[in-house]
Order: C-alpha cells, then structure tokens, then sequence
C-alpha cells in the first residue's frame, strides 16, 4: 500500500449542489434562497437570535434558575424509613446498605412522619436530625 494510491470509499464525497445554473437544475433563478429580504442578498447575515431589531425572545423570558450539579447530595428520609433498618447504629453507610440512598449523597436529613416509632435502642451518627425526630429518640429511650 503507498500513499498515492488511497482513495476514498465510494459514496463518501458528494459534489457540491451548484445553484444558480437554470431552472432546469432545480436550483435556478433564485438558487434557493427564495425571493426578498435580508437572507436572500448577497452577505446578507444576521446574528442567531437576532429577530430584526426587535427584543429577542431569549431576552423576554424570564430567567429561571440553573440544574444545580449538587442538588442530589443532600436526601431528606421520613423516620417511617428507619422502622425497617434492624441494625443499632444507624449512619450513611447503614442507609446505603438498605438501598434508601444512592452513593452519591453525602448528607441525610431525617424528619418526623405521621404515626411513626423508632425502635428503642437505636443510635444515630453523622445524621441531620429534625426537632420532631430527636423528641421521637428522646421518648423511645425513656
């Protein structure tokens, strides 16, 4: 194999559409530009967006917030949630463990659910705690 003789494949480069060679090329007279206006002259361009001097669309809008990148690492769980957890010691790693969390959060906040108990010795590390569940700790130990 040498150089000059690569080629390649066959189909691979289409000729170019000449416009503008009589109307029986299907692109004469106006070569597909249509008829009038801006786009139609010759360096006739104009920005995207722009919408003729007019307040562009992206620009009337309101602007309205952004996806966060971080949103997903701090998960908020009901207390019912902790019922089914057998084990003593209950942190990150235990939610893990019982798939009610996914690996990439890295803070728990756990608040109060209607009608919901927590088994009586039970110790929780490294956990954001709300003022209803902490009262829950509180009675269950007592």
């Amino acid at each position: 194999m040498y150089l000059n003789t690569i080629a390649n494949s066959l189909g691979l480069n289409k000729s170019r559409k000449r416009v503008g060679r009589g109307i029986g090329s299907g692109k004469g007279k106006t070569a597909g530009r249509g008829h009038k206006g801006q786009k139609s002259r010759a360096g006739g361009y104009h920005k995207v967006g722009f919408e003729g001097g007019q307040m562009p669309l992206y620009r009337r809008l309101p602007k309205r917030g952004f996806m966060s990148l971080s949103s997903n690492e701090t998960v908020s769980l009901r207390s019912k949630d902790l019922s089914n957890i057998s084990e003593s010691v209950i942190n990150i790693e235990t939610l893990r463990q019982y798939n009610l969390i996914s690996l990439r959060v890295k803070s728990v906040r756990i608040y109060k659910s209607v009608n919901s108990t927590l088994p009586n010795n039970i110790t929780i590390q490294d956990i954001y705690l709300t003022k209803g569940v902490k009262e829950i700790l509180v009675s269950a130990a007592t």
